[in-house]
Order: structure tokens, then C-alpha cells, then sequence
């Protein structure tokens, strides 16, 4: 499949500090791939660069074929939706999204035509006189996207367009930018530190750690199949313990943790013995399992029932008292269940994902 963008060994210094480490990567035609890190791990910074508002200090960035070396922000097949939008508020709707055309001296005419195209593409049809100050929080948020898309880019860069949403629109904005991507077919690149955005919208996306990519995939292998502690720790929740791998088989490790529960754990190729980190979903834990042949086990004692609707969970703590996450299946009722209860927890050993202490993948 062709690609959009490609970037190779991307570097950029700034001084002695280097924020983006021998980046590459390509971004398929019409896919939406995001950028996922917490904050200072370079991921705006790299954005920037795509954009043109930062020169690299090495490395190549092609956008459509071209390279982009030398070429001014305003002359690349980009545009930029930030975080704060930036819309006019002395201009209505209409406007705003013309503003790029009238720039670049486009006919009345055909600014008008684009315009009302373009507002009919993000669902916003007839919005063209209303003011800024009117809007919802996701009407301004498809305003700013339109504004971009009416200059036709072979890409949309998004740098956190929904972190200063509440949180009921911005789980509303997740669906509607995921259908509103799908529908127009744009090639989008979003940057984020929230992890639940990257997987909710995203075809592709890559985590981010200290200027370096730890590992690009899909959202169910990210979560599935982490390859880095960074990565098991990062997206979505687990509950980890510190240990020592003592033994292992063709198919998992046996693993001590800390507090001397023995645990097996799935295998991968590059397993080891010695200190490690054990890393365990909340819902790959069975509550009170009907048959715990082939699972491990142990009791905990359960110190909070934490109540949030479909993603409610049990807060225990092992016999040590190491705090750990159960999450509550909905198809199975718990309400038998009371802080202060000693229950049993078993979990699959293929569920566990193990990597030594010095942070080398192994499980």
C-alpha cells in the first residue's frame, strides 16, 4: 500500500538534549496512526517537524514522495489542528474554514463551493453563518478540523485536539473523529499521552518513551503483546510484581515474586533466568474460578469494591499486602462479595507477560 508520509533516522537536538532519537516509520494512505507518549517524550516535537515548524537535525521526512527538506510549512501537504483550535471568534463558521482559500486567493465562487462541501463532509451542514461563540465544544472541534481539510493536505496532523474537552465529549469526539476519518479517508497523524484515544481511534499506532519509538502495531497487539515493560505499563492498566524467573519449559517461566508467590508465565523466545518484572491484566484475573486446573492461584483479600458500571473493579492486596486490580466481568454477579472478604483469584499462565529486571523483553 502506498504511503503518505515516510520518516527515516529522524533526529532532533536541542543543544545537548536530544528529543527525537532515530525515529522512522511510514503511515499507509488513508490510515489513522497515532503517536502515543507521555508528556516530554517528543512525540509535539516530531509532529513539528512534519509540519515544517522545526528544522531535523538529521533524517528524512517525505510526505506523498516528496522530500520535505528545505520546503516551508505553508508549501507542505499538511495542516496542523491544535490542541486550543485557534478559531476566529469575529468570523462566522463560513469563514473561518475559507480563511486558507481566500490566503491562497481561490475565487469567491469556488471558496463557496468548497466551503459548503467541506461543512456537508464533517456533518455540519447549514453551519456556515453561525458564529464561533454557538458552537458546542465538538461542533468547534469539526470547524477546526474542516478549516483544514478544505485545503485538500495529503495529511492531518492532530496535536491533542481533544485534551481540553471534558471528559463525556471527549469520549464522544473519540467515536466521532474514528467515523469522521473513516468517512472522509484523509490520512490522519494523532499525537497523545491518553492511551484509551490511541486504541479507540486508531488503524496504527506507536509509543513513544524518551525520543524513541518502543514498539508500532496494532491497538490489540500493543495491548495484547507488549514488547517492552515501558509498553505492559503504559497502555491500558496492569497490575505488576518484581520477581526472580527460577526455571522455564518450552512453553512458560516459572516466576517468584518478591512476596514468594511462585506464579508460571507465557514464554517468549528471548526468556532468561533472573530478576524480572511479572506485568498482569485486571480482567485476565477469574474470581473465585469454578476450575482452577491449569491456572495459578492464590488468595487475597479484598479491600475495596470500586464502582463504575461496566468497568467496575475489586481494589485487594495479596497476603503481603501488594495491592492488586480485579476487574468485574459483567457476566457474572458479584454482589455476594465484601470488603474485608478473603477470595481466591486465578489467572491463565499465557495471560502473564514477563521481562527481566534491566527492562529485556521475556515472558
Amino acid at each position: 500500500m502506498q504511503s503518505d508520509l515516510v520518516i527515516s533516522r529522524l533526529v532532533k537536538d536541542f543543544g545537548t538534549f536530544r528529543a527525537v532519537d532515530d525515529v522512522s516509520f511510514a503511515v499507509p494512505q488513508g490510515s489513522f496512526f497515532s503517536i502515543l507518549g507521555p508528556s516530554g517524550c517528543g512525540k509535539t516535537t516530531l509532529l513539528r517537524m512534519i509540519a515544517g515548524f522545526e528544522d531535523p537535525t538529521s533524517g528524512s521526512i517525505e510526505i506523498s514522495g516528496q522530500d520535505m527538506r528545505g520546503v516551508a510549512p505553508n508549501r507542505r501537504p499538511v495542516n496542523l489542528v491544535f490542541q486550543h483550535l485557534a478559531l476566529f471568534p469575529m468570523m462566522d463558521v463560513a469563514g473561518n474554514i475559507a480563511f486558507g482559500l481566500k490566503r491562497r486567493g481561490v475565487p469567491a465562487a469556488e471558496i463557496r463551493r468548497r466551503t459548503e462541501e467541506t461543512l456537508e463532509r464533517v456533518d455540519l451542514p447549514g453551519f456556515g453563518a453561525k458564529r464561533v461563540q454557538q458552537l458546542s465544544g465538538g461542533q468547534k472541534q469539526r470547524v477546526a478540523i474542516a478549516r483544514c481539510l478544505v485545503l485538500e493536505p495529503k495529511v492531518l496532523l492532530l496535536d491533542e485536539p481533544l485534551g481540553a474537552l471534558d471528559l463525556k465529549l471527549r469520549e464522544q469526539m473519540k467515536v466521532e473523529l474514528k467515523k469522521l476519518q473513516a468517512k472522509i479517508g484523509t490520512t490522519f497523524v494523532y499525537i497523545t499521552h491518553d492511551q484509551s484515544e490511541a486504541l479507540v481511534m486508531s488503524d496504527t499506532v506507536a509509543v513513544m518513551n524518551k525520543g524513541r519509538f518502543e514498539q508500532v502495531g496494532t491497538p490489540q497487539e500493543l495491548y495484547g503483546d507488549p514488547h517492552t515493560p515501558f509498553v505492559a505499563g503504559f497502555v491500558g492498566e496492569n497490575n505488576r510484581w518484581a520477581g526472580t524467573v527460577e526455571d522455564m519449559d518450552e512453553g512458560t517461566v516459572l516466576i517468584r515474586t518478591d512476596e514468594n508467590l511462585v506464579f508460571r508465565s507465557r514464554r517468549r523466545g528471548d526468556a532468561r533466568k533472573g530478576p524480572a518484572t511479572l506485568f498482569l491484566r485486571p480482567e485476565a484475573m477469574v474470581i473465585e474460578p469454578a476450575d482452577a486446573s491449569g491456572l495459578n492461584t492464590f488468595p487475597v483479600t479484598v479491600k475495596a469494591i470500586l464502582f463504575d458500571g461496566a468497568n467496575s473493579r475489586l481494589l485487594t492486596a495479596s497476603p503481603s499486602g501488594h495491592e492488586l486490580l480485579v476487574a468485574l466481568p459483567q457476566n457474572r454477579s458479584f454482589d455476594h462479595i465484601r470488603p474485608g472478604e478473603t477470595i481466591t483469584l486465578g489467572w491463565h499462565p499465557q495471560s502473564g507477560i514477563a521481562f527481566a529486571a534491566s527492562g529485556e523483553g521475556m515472558s
